[in-house]
């Protein structure tokens, strides 16, 4: 099989969460024998071991768009909140929800600031979306052995159109993968530092969307999504593995960036447990994390560095936006990343985590400050039982949750839809 990928970027050194996790699945694309073609929407065309690059054909265009984004973000920034959708104290009525309907978010944006946002979307489209058609148009005439176009995270409203004349003109199938469900969807409005995709776009020009998320493909499919798949985030266990822990010298590491959707459980499981347990060091490598008790920050120094640092850890916090843990099955790469290397995991409560992992058995969830500090300090305290967790953990990656077994399950996807 022979894949053209127009992934969100190819730049490590880019603030895109994500890419990472989409080297690991072209990694793992290569390994079970596809040809990959990978086309940058942002930034640089990057060669690697696994994939060949095409040219982003709006490079210089795009770079002068983020920046002019940024700049109008910064003069007037967008900051959406989630917060219940009644009371912060009305329990009962949000249970009575799904949980993608027991929050919404709060646009604190003005009119002013809507409009800006349209007009970003309309130069994107005047300026980008024709070069990536003829691009596109030019690759799939140039080469007719491929045999889909997968677009992973690109902003779906800046490529309106494109998929639909292409799948007309060459017949091949055009899937787009959001990484980002729930968060990208309308009802959630995004991330107040991300593209929000969904406005003006038209998903049923695509032949089948992507989720890494099982509670938003409804959604999906209500956005007008011809049809929806579902594939979860893994992990690449060559890349996260576990490295020589015999001198643990951190007691609890968290790894993120931004409070955004979690402020109250970075306060519940970070920074109020590292004041109360003084005689343990809490460290946490990130941005804009706000107050963290005593907790250490430590320096980014690398990529490759943040193993060193989950696995000089004894315990390792997993943090998931409420936007994700709310959700049904939203999967997100860190607790696949921390499984893989073998980590003692305590999570913020996780919708559908028992999809992936056996809570008790492969990581350990709490649910509350008062839980948090119990369940850290039984575990500082019994080596053994930590050690085991975090073998099972891996253990269970190594068996479901690698970018093999991902890149898979996304070729059968595809196989679904060659005639």
């Amino acid at each position: 099989m022979k894949l053209l990928i127009v992934v969100s970027s190819l730049d490590l050194t880019q603030p895109f969460s994500a890419t990472p996790a989409w080297w690991q699945l072209m990694k793992g694309l290569y390994e079970i024998g596809v040809d990959v073609i990978a086309a940058p929407y942002q930034g640089p065309a990057i060669e690697s071991l696994w994939w060949r690059a095409e040219r982003n054909p709006a490079k210089w265009q795009g770079d002068v768009f983020k920046t002019a984004r940024d700049v109008m973000r910064r003069v007037r920034p967008l900051t959406p909140s989630l917060s219940p959708t009644r009371g912060e104290g009305s329990q009962d009525e949000s249970e009575k929800r799904s949980p993608a309907q027991a929050y919404v978010v709060e646009d604190e944006g003005n009119d002013r600031e809507a409009a800006s946002e349209r007009l970003i979307r309309r130069v994107a489209q005047a300026a980008i979306t024709p070069l990536w058609e003829r691009h596109l148009d030019r690759l799939l005439a140039k080469q007719p052995d491929i045999d889909a176009v997968i677009v992973i995270n690109a902003p779906l409203n800046h490529l309106n159109g494109v998929a639909g004349a292409l799948i007309r003109k060459h017949g091949k199938p055009i899937l787009y993968y959001d990484g980002d469900v729930p968060a990208s969807l309308p009802n959630m409005r995004g991330f107040a530092t991300g593209f929000r995709i969904y406005q003006d776009a038209d998903p049923s020009e695509y032949t089948a969307f992507i989720s890494n998320s099982a509670g938003g493909a409804n959604t999906l499919k209500a956005l007008g999504a011809r049809d929806v798949h579902v594939l979860y985030y893994g992990a690449d266990p060559d890349v996260f593995s576990p490295v020589d822990a015999s001198a643990q010298d951190i007691d609890a590491f968290f790894y993120g960036h931004g409070r955004e959707y979690r402020e109250a459980w970075i306060e519940a499981m970070l920074a109020e447990p590292s004041r109360r347990m003084p005689d343990a060091r809490f460290a946490a490598r990130g941005t804009q994390l706000g107050d963290m008790g005593r907790t250490q920050l430590l320096p980014y120094l690398s990529f490759s560095k943040l193993r060193e640092y989950a696995c000089r850890s004894k315990l390792n916090l997993c943090i998931t936006r409420a936007a994700h843990a709310g959700v049904f099955a939203s999967s997100s790469s860190r607790p696949f990343e921390l499984a893989s290397m073998g980590c003692c995991i305590v999570s913020n409560p996780y919708a559908g985590f028992e999809t992936w992992f056996e809570p008790g058995k492969e990581l350990f969830v709490v649910h509350s400050t008062e839980e948090a500090v119990e369940r850290y300090r039984y575990l500082l305290a019994h080596d053994a039982e930590r050690q085991a967790v975090g073998r099972a953990a891996r253990e269970r990656v190594l068996r479901e949750h690698t970018f093999r077994h991902r890149a898979r399950q996304l070729v059968g996807i595809v196989q679904g839809y060659l005639s």
